[in-house]
């Protein structure tokens, strides 16, 4: 199923997304927290309850009545995995920057985080703002030293990410976590698609195009760590979260090996097969 976030007439609510229709769980469902990332909480049961009852149990409304929001907008965590594409590494080795050697690590703050098409604010103390092309997931279950025989039980679902990246403040420090983290420089979105509607997560294409013209493709199959090695590795060190995200990392293309970073007027859409795309415009800030 896809579950989204929503606003309608000024009131903000989850639904369920079906044949482009939303439909309010909470106006269905009263018992149902109104809170995707709650929802996870609750369990298969709760899942299976919607999947049950709704659509049907009154009438949806057209998505584009609607403003989507970021589904999950209160995470504990926000990770992603750094040179993850086997040729985003080797654009970035070419570049003079080592080939990390074993799974990269940095956390977005989850401030960062912006609907699907809402606006993405250029900095005024940047002039070298980038895109990323990212699939995300969703944790779905408290978990702790996770095997990668059994990762993908903990996983809740996937979503389309823009892993935004301020270049000049992500070098200036030896962390990325700053030129990672600006406001609005994490648009994740349109929905949230639950695990058990997609066969084969490391078999999607990827897109991305700055003003219609074609910059990133891919397959999520190019990835070097594939999902279970990263939720496995991550939970080495850290309890993860039902609804905490995972950026898995960006293909070859980007702005910066390009030398074609963002400007305001810039729309950037990121779609991935069966995930659904999100389309952000640059705005000054």
């Amino acid at each position: 199923m896809k579950l989204a976030r929503y606003t309608y007439n000024n009131r903000t609510s989850v639904g369920l997304v079906a044949d482009g229709r939303i439909y309010d769980i909470p106006a269905a469902l009263p018992h149902v927290p109104a809170n995707i990332r709650e929802i996870f909480a609750a369990g298969r049961g709760m899942l299976d309850e919607i999947a049950r009852e709704l659509p049907g149990a009154r009438k949806g409304l057209a998505l584009d009545e609607v403003r989507l929001e970021a589904p999950i907008n209160d995470p504990q965590k926000y990770m992603a995995i750094g040179m993850n594409y086997h040729d985003h590494a080797e654009e970035a080795r070419a570049a003079g920057i080592p080939i990390p050697t074993t799974q990269l690590w940095f956390n977005k703050q989850v401030s960062c985080i912006t609907g699907p098409y809402h606006p993405v604010v250029k900095p005024k103390v940047s002039d070298r703002l980038d895109y990323e092309a990212e699939m995300g997931v969703v944790i779905g279950k408290r978990c702790r030293y996770v095997s990668e025989a059994d990762a993908r039980s903990v996983v809740a679902g996937y979503f389309v990410s823009n892993d935004m990246t301020a270049r000049d403040w992500q070098a200036a420090s030896p962390t990325f976590t700053l030129g990672k983290s600006f406001d609005t420089h994490g648009p994740i979105g349109p929905w949230i698609v639950t695990d058990d509607e997609i066969e084969d997560p490391h078999d999607l294409e990827m897109r991305l195009s700055v003003n219609g013209e074609p910059r990133q493709k891919s397959s999520t199959g190019g990835m070097i760590y594939n999902i279970w090695q990263q939720i496995s590795h991550l939970s080495q060190v850290m309890t993860l979260e039902p609804g905490d995200l995972i950026a898995t990392g960006t293909c070859a293309n980007v702005g910066i090996a390009l030398d074609k970073f963002l400007q305001p007027g810039d729309v950037v859409r990121v779609e991935i097969d069966k995930l659904g795309h999100i389309e952000n415009t640059i705005v000054d800030e």
